[in-house]
């Protein structure tokens, strides 16, 4: 019997008086999601063989016999022509097992002074390091795109809103610049992730360390790592630089389908702000006219999935006893889904944001709707000597006024201004204007299109 489980390769076969049932390999195995780790865990394992015979665990001759085997199975994974086997599980024991019947009892000696379970950490924290490094990579590109858009229109003037009501003017580059602000911050919290991402577990066996003399600092060094894992319980049972990631991955998604709910706003007619170019778009099996914003109405569904991924996680870590357990298997289908939905999300949004095509005269005619220069008339008086809480009452009465009327503040005569304070002079008419409005803004943040330029300007420099 044990020569029968020998043959299949199971790692612990001895132990066992009968065969894993059908059913349980199917529900246990990892092997056709994990495969994806193939490459890091080759990577890790080659430093983990120079490790053992720098060390003289193994020798020489066995050490020159592992790369020549590993280079083998990597030539065969790229080619697509190596054979992934459900028996064995995961991907590290279809390596091993393969690797073994390459180089013979050298493959065997591989695993000494470790475990699958520091081996697995090890592995996805490869994985997520060159994840994060992608996407900050992406959010880069996007930052980019946007920056090019918000300079193309620094001078154009919307509506800015609170409440979904009109508020003040704004300009167009300006509420662009909002959403670099937080891809920005996005950027910032993944290098901040992978600070903690890039520490080496592997040494620390299956939870206790190991009895061989290793050199994990060795380890470390040659796969780039920070730092190793200082505690070998927790080395192989921390999954929270996977929650983290999850986290600062939903935070980007909720930026991207804030954008997305805009976009698609002022893509309706009925706003008419922008357009966006048609391959992003597409139409209705039934109504010949539609054209339907599907890339930013699928996002905002995306940062749903995203978000469930986090709370996945979150719920998978919060009951289990140290030291590793198999619920950890679970870690890797909402971590893979969240690394790929995100990968793909910033591609397609980048290359969107070069298609988005802005109508400045429907966003100027908006923003003479809803009294937006209000707020500009309260200051105007405050600067002449009216405190603001009578000048926002004077100014609500101007606002009640031209309601009634069905007029803008910027419409009424002087004389009908001057009723409601007599410190208004015929120089008003300057800071009623949309253009007024926006440039008397002029401060580091603020809306104004030479801000807005500056502002550009630091970012390119900073990106650069």
């Amino acid at each position: 019997m044990t020569d029968q489980f020998a043959k299949k390769g199971e790692a612990w076969s001895a132990r066992f008086s009968e065969p894993v049932s059908d059913l349980v390999k199917r529900y246990t195995a990892s092997v056709f999601f994990d495969n994806r780790l193939a490459q890091v865990d080759i990577q890790g394992s080659l430093a983990h063989a120079e490790m053992l015979a720098h060390q003289g665990i193994i020798s020489a001759a066995d050490h020159a016999e592992i790369q020549r085997g590993m280079a083998q199975i990597k030539g065969e994974i790229d080619a697509g022509k190596f054979e992934w086997l459900l028996d064995l599980e995961d991907v590290h024991l279809n390596i091993e097992k393969r690797l073994t019947e390459l180089v013979g009892d050298a493959g065997k000696r591989l695993h000494t002074g470790r475990s699958r379970n520091d081996q697995v950490a090890t592995d996805i924290r490869l994985y997520m390091r060159g994840a994060v490094d992608d996407i900050v990579g992406l959010l880069r590109e996007l930052r980019l795109a946007l920056l090019d858009l918000a300079e193309q229109h620094a001078d154009v003037i919307l509506p800015g809103f609170t409440h979904m009501q009109v508020a003040q003017p704004i300009t167009f580059g300006h509420h662009v610049l909002a959403y670099v602000e937080m891809f920005g911050r996005d950027a910032e919290r993944m290098l901040d992730a992978r600070k903690r991402i890039n520490r080496l577990p592997l040494g620390a066996a299956a939870l206790a360390g190991t009895t061989f003399p290793i050199d994990r600092l060795r380890v470390a060094k040659t796969l780039g790592f920070d730092d190793v894992c200082r505690n070998s319980l927790d080395a192989v049972s921390d999954r929270d630089f996977a929650i983290e990631f999850c986290a600062a991955a939903a935070l980007v998604m909720t930026h991207i389908s804030r954008m997305s709910e805009e976009l698609v706003i002022w893509m309706s007619p009925r706003v008419g702000f922008i357009d966006i170019a048609d391959r992003f778009c597409t139409g209705s099996s039934i109504m010949p006219q539609k054209k339907n914003p599907d890339v930013p109405e699928l996002a905002r569904g995306k940062t749903g999935r995203v978000n469930g991924h986090l709370i996945a996680l979150l719920t998978l870590m919060k009951g289990q006893p140290l030291a590793y357990n198999k619920d950890n298997q679970e870690d890797k289908e909402p971590l893979f889904d969240t690394v790929d939905t995100l990968t793909d999300t910033l591609r397609i949004f980048a290359d969107m944001a070069r298609g988005i095509s802005v109508k400045p005269d429907a966003m100027r005619a908006a923003a003479l709707q809803g009294y937006a220069t209000a707020t500009d008339l309260a200051d105007y008086l405050v600067k002449k000597g009216l405190p603001f809480r009578d000048a926002h009452e004077a100014v609500a009465h101007a606002v009640r006024t031209c309601v009634d009327k069905g007029c803008d503040l910027a419409d009424l005569s002087l004389d009908e201004l001057r009723a409601f304070s007599d410190l208004i002079g015929d120089d008003v008419f300057a800071v009623l204007t949309l253009e007024g409005s926006v440039a008397a803004r002029d401060h580091i943040g603020g809306t104004a299109p030479k801000q807005v330029r500056a502002a550009i300007a630091h970012i390119r420099k900073e990106l650069n």
